[in-house]
């Protein structure tokens, strides 16, 4: 890489960044005596859980306790990206701190992986203008989903187009809006880029465990992706090895993924035990439901570039650089990691669309030839590729623009958290209606009953329970029990918790009312 193509990836992920930050800061513009902006355009229930994970740094945690959940916990060392930056707020507007310190570590990350990314494809292809285009592609590119948006199959076997809600898939949504996700693909990049040079260099290979090893800090799911892109390399080589009866240079391969595996241990066997060892992250694994959608998602996500691919795919078969065959493998690997058993498969691919892109501009770039009309091929791939993030970041900027849930948040809700952050007990157990506690620990430094998908213990179980409280279907003595059985010690009713029922708790004996904000009550516990 000359310093040439360095100032590229500088100024390109510049515009990324600024780019992807607009919708933000539009939010922030358009918040005012009604609403307030929680600071995010998309998937805003996961953004709420990362601020009150950063809140829980902020108030000194150093492992990671879930606020979402009544059930006990030991802790464990996860989500340390957003608990570390969590302890450099403090003193007024905490809230907002933790925000924009989110926002910080996204363009931070994403000046992480604009070089990553070109760094790997480096590897693969010698023209800077191909080098470009795939890190262009596998940053803001897509697939066909806005074809099927168009053609009116936005639930296609009852999912949405791939491109419109999974970042490990492509890579916009990470972009805009999931820092460590980010990060870890950035690293995973520079991790297996530094294990291809480390055929002649323990060090390389110590040096790529290390790299896979903060990446299993940001994200330890990226792991699988890892060792499963490792072994397929390796199989690969060996098939090679079998066929030129030559296994010398097999084993050297070897000997560095067994010493990148080794360096990145710790973290993977930790992860590995903890979940076994504890009741409540094997009850959070249960949960955490991330399923791939039908085959047919996938053709349509990266069948944009799969002829191209094969292509590529084609040449360095033909080449048999040992180099090669890892990108090669990895896109190969992909319906295995998709569809494999377990919850959250659909996660595993993560970073296989670089690959695919690579291997697409290898193909492109080889058999377009020197003809006048080459020069328009990578463009014309670009500009089906570009609609989806288009159309995101338009729908981000609209969204932004006119207050409403689940971006913004009534501003009284909001003055009602602020006071019990200020006023209550840190670690207070709150009852609240499911989309209240999802909002209420990004605010407060409080647990909630429910209020978020997986993190929330036996949700199918307690979220009924809990809105069973707000309903005069029951008594007061199953309201009481309820609170005693979870050991609640504040009661919210908001709007939210009224449309699940007419009971007022002003009627009850054992409630008694701490604050009001608008139409938002805050009640104590009092058991008599």
């Amino acid at each position: 890489m000359r310093r040439s193509e360095w100032k590229w990836c500088w100024a390109f992920a510049a515009v990324v960044a600024g780019l992807t930050s607009l919708p933000y800061v539009m939010g922030y513009f358009s918040q005012g005596e009604a609403w307030r902006f929680t600071g995010f355009v998309f998937a805003v229930q996961d953004g709420n859980s990362y601020i009150a994970k950063m809140l829980a740094g902020s108030s000194g945690a150093w492992l990671f306790k879930t606020p979402y959940t009544a059930e006990p916990q030991a802790g464990v060392l996860a989500f340390l990206p957003y608990i570390l930056l969590g302890k450099l707020a403090a003193g007024e507007a905490v809230h907002e701190q933790l925000v924009a310190l989110f926002h910080l570590f996204r363009v931070v990350a994403i000046f992480a992986l604009v070089p990553a990314t070109y760094r790997f494809a480096s590897i693969f292809l010698s023209e800077p203008s191909w080098r470009k285009w795939v890190t262009v592609m596998a940053t803001l590119g897509g697939g066909f989903g806005w074809v099927l948006i168009l053609a009116g199959l936005g639930n296609w076997g009852g999912s949405l187009p791939l491109d419109f809600y999974s970042p490990e898939t492509f890579g916009f949504l990470a972009v805009l809006g999931l820092p460590h996700l980010v990060l870890a693909r950035a690293l995973l990049l520079l991790g297996l880029a530094t294990y291809l040079g480390s055929y002649r260099s323990a060090r390389q290979a110590w040096l790529a465990g290390f790299l896979f090893l903060m990446m299993g800090l940001a994200q330890p799911l990226s792991l699988v992706s890892a060792f499963a892109v490792i072994g397929g390399h390796l199989v690969a080589l060996a098939g090679a090895a079998s066929v030129s009866h030559d296994w010398r240079v097999w084993r050297g391969w070897v000997r560095s993924g067994i010493q990148a595996v080794i360096a990145t241990s710790p973290i993977a066997v930790y992860t590995v035990v903890a979940y076994a060892r504890d009741p409540f992250l094997q009850a959070w694994a249960s949960q955490n439901r991330i399923l791939s959608p039908i085959p047919g998602h996938y053709l349509v996500a990266y069948g944009i570039l799969i002829v191209p691919a094969l292509l590529g795919v084609r040449y360095l078969i033909t080449g048999t650089t040992a180099e090669g065959l890892l990108p090669t493998v990895w896109m190969i690997i992909v319906p295995a990691l998709a569809y494999a058993p377990v919850n959250v498969q659909r996660r595993l691919p993560e970073g296989a669309w670089v690959a695919i892109v690579v291997l697409a501009a290898i193909g492109l770039s080889k058999y377009a030839g020197s003809s006048p009309r080459a020069r328009w091929v990578g463009p014309a791939f670009m500009a089906v590729s570009l609609p989806t993030s288009l159309l995101l970041i338009g729908g981000s900027f609209s969204a932004s623009m006119h207050p409403s849930e689940p971006l913004f948040r009534p501003a009284a809700e909001i003055q009602l958290f602020e006071w019990i952050g200020q006023e209550t007990d840190r670690g207070s157990l709150v009852l609240a209606a499911f989309d209240t506690g999802n909002v209420l620990p990004a605010w407060a430094p409080v647990r909630v009953v429910v209020g978020h998908g997986p993190e929330s213990a036996g949700l199918n179980e307690v979220l009924p329970r809990v809105e069973a409280f707000y309903t005069v279907a029951v008594s007061d003595e199953y309201r009481s029990a309820f609170l005693r059985e979870y050991g609640v010690s504040l009661v919210i009713w908001g709007p939210k918790e009224r449309r699940l029922g007419d009971w007022d708790p002003a009627s009850a004996n054992f409630l008694e009312q701490l604050h009001r904000a608008g139409d938002y009550r805050l009640f104590k516990v009092v058991q008599r």
